[in-house]
């Protein structure tokens, strides 16, 4: 009777990771790709110079990181699948989610500091903890840039009200009018 208990909290704890893990896997991706719609003006390459039409004024180090961890029934597959070899499929959209997340908090920051460029990402991956509950950090980083076009854009409307008040300016100075 005891050893039918075991098995069936076991089986309780394996469907409950499933369910649980899944609903929070789905939520995730939902998650992600609506920021990636928000996010998509803000550009991230993972080359080391800039194209050669940009001009930076300004550069600075922007990251993003994250921490994942894989449910339970995820863990149990991945073990099963250790016996035999072969692809960790469960660990890799672990990994996915985990790098799309960092790069989307990398370009968070990029974008708070007014930069819509990224050049030189690069990914660093740390297990935190092994057995039952693995957990992945993964860090994003790179060299933010806001280029001189993007000033001038930024400047615009300063110089199109400045236009208007010299004109407005211009034409009580002229005879014949105010």
């Amino acid at each position: 009777m005891g050893q039918f208990l075991d098995l069936a909290l076991f089986l309780l704890l394996l469907a409950t990771g499933y369910v649980v893990g899944r609903v929070i896997e789905q939520r995730h991706y939902a998650s992600i790709r609506l920021r990636e719609r928000r996010y998509r003006d803000v550009l991230a390459f993972p080359m080391r110079f800039t194209p050669d039409s940009v001009t930076p004024q300004q550069a600075f180090l922007v990251y993003g990181t994250v921490v994942v961890s894989a449910d339970y029934f995820k863990t149990f597959v991945a073990g099963l699948r250790n016996l035999i070899g072969g692809r960790f499929r469960a660990y890799e959209t672990l990994l996915e989610r985990a790098r799309r997340e960092a790069v989307l908090r990398l370009k968070e920051n990029a974008r708070a500091k007014g930069a819509r460029l990224v050049v030189c990402v690069r990914f660093e991956t740390t297990s935190i903890s092994s057995g039952w509950a693995p957990a992945i950090e993964v860090l994003a980083y790179g060299t933010a840039l806001v280029p001189l076009s993007a000033d001038v854009r930024s400047m615009a409307p300063a110089a199109a009200a400045s236009t208007r008040n010299h004109a407005f300016e211009l034409s009580r100075s002229l005879p014949g009018t105010a």
